[in-house]
């Protein structure tokens, strides 16, 4: 918990850039509005504002933004999961051959899962997400399958904080009861999927995908996806054939883990 109220505008502008940073090229001021909820004109000068500090620039005459290479400078300071991204870079790669779709590896970071390696990368299709992609607790297979394994006081923290998330995923912290009974399901058949809202806004429902822990009997390091196209499998079809080869690299990812010592949530 913080120690003073926040700067709500200050909140705003950094919503803003966030918004830039995920929607690459289709960083409107119509799209941002759509995604943070701000109005239009604040959102205007929001934008002009971080054009100005360097952190955007717009596209011409185009009326679309894109953050810049000073915004790395925001984050030089945090480099602790190279390590393990190198670590699991091997194992990531023979996954993708063996299955022939891409995965994220990510980890815990207070309210998100920070992608920390993607096999993602040259892929035709649109649906990219770099290293550094924070992805939504209650949204993503990655954040559903961290929260129905991770420490009860932990998920209590999360949860907590996700009551003030707007996005339509994040109703599931004001049900309790609903959201209890899905981290229960998840937990005794071991994954978790992509939540349809999340499909739509971020993918135009093209995408699903197969979450897993990568943990030990005694510690959570991270969790693990699978991303299919919905049109080339079903959600029967891609459980049957990508669940357990997924299963299997994230036990094979979790003793690596442990091995070197990686740290993680004690269970």
């Amino acid at each position: 918990m913080t120690s003073y109220k926040p700067v709500t505008a200050a909140l705003r502008v950094l919503d803003v850039l966030a918004a830039v940073n995920r929607l690459g090229r289709r960083a409107s001021v119509g799209e941002i509005h759509r995604r943070t909820g701000i109005d239009k004109a604040t959102v205007v000068r929001m934008l002009e504002t971080l054009a100005h500090a360097g952190y955007l620039v717009r596209e011409g005459d185009e009326t679309i933004y894109q953050v810049t290479g000073k915004t790395l400078s925001l984050s030089t300071g945090f480099d602790r999961h190279t390590a393990f991204a190198t670590l699991i870079a091997p194992l990531m790669s023979d996954f993708r051959a063996r299955v022939g779709w891409p995965s994220d590896v990510a980890l815990f970071d207070v309210d998100a899962m920070l992608v920390v390696k993607s096999s993602r990368e040259g892929e035709p299709f649109s649906f990219n997400r770099a290293p550094g992609f924070r992805a939504p607790m209650l949204g993503t297979s990655l954040g559903l399958a961290y929260l129905a394994f991770c420490p009860e006081a932990e998920r209590e923290e999360v949860l907590n904080r996700a009551t003030g998330d707007t996005a339509p995923w994040a109703d599931l912290a004001h049900d309790p009861p609903r959201l209890a009974a899905m981290l229960e399901t998840i937990r005794a058949r071991g994954y978790a999927t992509m939540d349809e809202a999340y499909s739509r806004l971020e993918y135009e429902d093209r995408i699903a995908s197969i979450g897993v822990p990568v943990m030990t009997a005694d510690t959570l390091f991270a969790t693990l996806n699978v991303i299919y196209l919905k049109t080339a499998l079903s959600a029967e079809a891609a459980c049957a054939s990508l669940l357990a080869p997924l299963r299997d690299v994230a036990a094979r990812m979790a003793g690596e883990l442990a091995r070197h010592g990686a740290p993680g949530a004690r269970l």
